[in-house]
């Protein structure tokens, strides 16, 4: 089954597309990808989710899913909207 995986930059973004079998898991497709600890690392990932629902590695995977692979946030939202309000 086909997987894609992203990961969203400001101006860019990085996608890749594996064929893994079924009951394959998030972790399993990130290996096929290439995608180990150490490159996530070095591209700021902080997490991953399943079409925006956070999941871990041990998440089954179907036919179709997306993996969003996660950076951590630069500044609180809350604290940016009161930012743009004080301006």
């Amino acid at each position: 089954m086909r997987i894609d995986i992203v990961l969203a930059w400001p101006h860019r973004c990085e996608a890749w597309a594996v064929d893994v079998p079924e009951g394959a898991t998030l972790g399993d497709a990130l290996v096929q990808a290439g995608l180990d600890a150490e490159a996530l690392r070095a591209r700021g990932v902080d997490g991953q989710a399943i079409h925006g629902v956070r999941a871990e590695a041990d998440a089954v995977l179907h036919a179709g899913d997306r993996i969003e692979l996660l950076r951590p946030l630069v500044v609180d939202p809350k604290q940016a909207r009161r930012n743009r309000a004080a301006r």
